[in-house]
């Protein structure tokens, strides 16, 4: 059995003048988003580099964890080289490779540094992906609560990356695919601008997964707009047939923002 899955994509640099260090895949099985960091040019390349890695997986009929997994550490390797005197090029990684266990389909969902990941799912919005962050070691410690956490003048340093001197790993999980599961990925320039409560609301609204992840980039600019925010939005539609991914990207709109398009690898602020 495949699963039908519709997709749509945005990114915008945001609205303080710096150039857009995020990238992005969004084409079956696989829709990642990377957050570059390390001065402009280094964290658009490492991004890149990163979501580069997984355009080999894009059409295959199954994925497997050792494949994700060899990907990650491939990217690894590319983004320490990119590395020049004392500025090391680094980026998160966030999202999901559509797979499958015997004919059952499931979200692999991978995460390194503070990009998100996130499951709307008969009315309720999970975070998948847990951040690794300073603020969230915090959290788990019992230290400081969600609310603190949001505003804590820390919130951006992250503690996993790719890159940037780290060696920390990749998270991992499995979570079965149904008809009518919505994934959110997005990099932290979302998260940092909209509560979940916001999110999930616009998630509840816009129908059209191209159309929710512009108004998610759209209101995230409204709301401050203070970091390249980059936004992929995947449905699950239900049976796809004999095809083993049958994607249904969305239109264009002819009058869309062209920095919101959808690209197969966007280069372009800080983790």
């Amino acid at each position: 059995m495949s699963l039908r899955v519709g997709h749509g994509a945005a990114t915008h640099a945001g609205l303080r003048g710096r150039a857009n260090e995020d990238s992005y895949l969004a084409a079956a099985p696989v829709f990642v988003v990377a957050d570059g960091m390390g001065g402009h040019e280094a964290g658009a390349r490492a991004s890149a580099a990163a979501v580069a890695e997984f355009q080999s997986l894009v059409g295959a009929a199954v994925v497997s964890n050792g494949e994700v997994r060899a990907a990650i550490e491939r990217a690894r390797v590319n983004i320490d080289a990119l590395a020049t005197g004392q500025r090391a090029a680094g980026t998160t990684l966030t999202g999901v490779v559509l797979t499958r266990v015997g004919d059952a389909g499931y979200w692999l969902a991978l995460n390194i540094g503070d990009s998100r990941t996130y499951r709307w799912a008969r009315g309720r919005l999970e975070q998948i992906s847990v951040d690794h962050s300073v603020v969230q070691e915090l959290v788990d410690s019992g230290q400081m609560d969600a609310e603190t956490a949001a505003r804590h003048a820390r919130r951006n340093e992250i503690t996993r990356a790719l890159g940037a001197g780290s060696v920390g790993q990749a998270d991992f999980w499995m979570l079965p695919a149904e008809s009518g599961d919505r994934i959110l990925v997005c990099s932290d320039g979302l998260s940092t601008e909209l509560d979940d409560e916001r999110i999930a609301r616009i998630l509840d609204e816009e129908t059209e997964p191209q159309e929710a992840a512009q108004r998610l980039v759209h209101e995230a600019l409204l709301h401050g707009g203070r970091d390249n925010v980059t936004v992929i939005v995947v449905d699950a539609l239900g049976d796809g047939g004999d095809d083993a991914y049958d994607t249904v990207p969305s239109a264009q709109p002819d009058d869309a923002d062209t920095d919101t398009r959808p690209r197969a690898a966007a280069a372009g602020g800080r983790a």
